[in-house]
């Protein structure tokens, strides 16, 4: 792979990447065992600090802990609870003269849009104070006319379509689909590839989104660089026909815009058709190397992501994720985590609980998160930096 050159981000309004996951095709059964595990582990780590006398403050929060994409939720959840325990230990979060606890009330919605509303409306009834979802976009699109009209604060960790964040009160902590594209496209050019192809779910909101923007962004700069520009559908399993179109394309690159799921069935039949391209990938690709068979399919590739757990800030988050849940953390985890800090931060700023205060609060905070140094717009956007990954010896590395 060749060597990146950094893209400029000055010229981006909202940086806002896109790590919401979509159905796939991957194994559940251990992230099911592994919901069951995080469940216990985090009821546990509530009961150990020490609490008593603070006022709660609800923070409900949805996502995928069963089916497809359970693995996405699952660790929004667990990182979210890694927060809420280290906050909570430290003595609560301090509004005014009252000091309060942090409650987790997570509801799953297995990335259907029809049991996020059920969830959502669940939380409701409970009472929250502060939302986190939902992590899939589909999900999240589902909700968010519903917390405006709730009146309550939304933080979604992941999902990136832009008409996410449309209504004032939802802020989201990843970058949005668009901004992956073009920045994707940016790297293309910056690494001097002549001919690229991209193979992208055109039933996909996220997929689609970041192909989009890719396309627009790549055209503008050398509409001779994109050479192939194939599609599939959420449950599609057998990509030969359009990698066929690929290969005889010539591509250097081909950029897959989609969940690892997919992913670890595209770069599979690309190795087993004598594909010899480079790989990248928008940050759906977190994960990809616990779902091929063999690392050597995607030595090499180059993805987005917000965290990677080997840096040496990630560290101490690491470590408590390891000893708590036997995993290591992924962004998704990083990005449920940085929101609930963010929340905590933002009831420090307003002095108050109040929905009208917290919103306001969260364009005044700056949050130093494992996701990156981080301030909101007006618009619900983040403004923070990104990062490439590049996988090496069977390992992330940071470029």
């Amino acid at each position: 792979m060749k060597k990146v050159v950094s893209v400029g981000l000055a010229a981006v309004m909202a940086v806002s990447m896109a790590a919401c996951a979509g159905s796939d095709t991957s194994d559940t059964t251990a992230a099911a065992d592994t919901t069951a595990a995080a469940e216990e582990s985090g009821e546990q780590a509530a009961d150990a600090a020490d609490t008593e006398g603070m006022e709660e403050f609800l923070i409900g929060s949805t996502g995928p802990l069963t089916g497809a994409a359970a693995s996405y939720g699952t660790s929004v959840k667990q990182g979210e609870e890694i927060a809420i325990q280290e906050i909570n230990e430290a003595g609560g979060v301090q509004v005014g003269d009252t000091t309060y606890k942090l409650v987790l009330n997570f509801q799953d919605d297995e990335a259907k849009e029809d049991k996020a509303v059920t969830a959502f409306n669940t939380l409701v009834d409970a009472g929250m104070n502060a939302y986190v979802g939902a992590v899939t976009t589909g999900a999240c699109l589902a909700q968010t006319d519903l917390s405006y009209e709730a009146n309550i604060l939304q933080i979604t960790p992941s999902a990136s379509a832009e008409a996410v964040t449309a209504n004032p009160n939802v802020f989201r902590m990843c970058f949005t689909d668009p901004l992956q594209g073009e920045m994707i496209a940016q790297y293309v050019v910056d690494n001097g590839y002549e001919s690229v192809a991209v193979l992208w779910n055109n039933s996909d909101e996220y997929s689609a989104g970041i192909h989009d923007a890719f396309v627009e962004t790549l055209e503008a700069a050398d509409a001779s660089l994109l050479v192939a520009d194939e599609s599939f559908a959420t449950g599609d399993v057998d990509f030969n026909t359009q990698l066929t179109v690929i290969k005889n394309s010539g591509a250097k690159l081909l950029f897959v815009p989609a969940y690892y799921g997919d992913v670890a069935y595209i770069v599979q039949q690309a190795k087993d058709a004598g594909m010899e391209c480079d790989f990248v990938g928008s940050d759906g690709w977190d994960g990809v190397l616990g779902q091929v068979t063999d690392p050597a399919m995607v030595e090499g590739a180059v993805f987005l992501s917000p965290f990677l757990a080997t840096e040496d800030a990630a560290a101490d988050f690491v470590s408590k994720y390891e000893a708590a849940y036997g995993a290591t953390p992924d962004q998704f985890a990083a990005d449920g985590y940085d929101c609930v800090y963010a929340i905590k931060a933002a009831m420090e700023q307003a002095g108050s609980i109040e929905t009208e205060a917290l919103i306001q609060a969260m364009t005044e905070i700056t949050v130093d998160g494992l996701t990156g140094q981080v301030t909101f717009e007006e618009s619900g956007e983040p403004a923070k930096t990104a990062k490439y990954v590049q996988i090496v010896n069977g390992e992330y590395t940071a470029m």
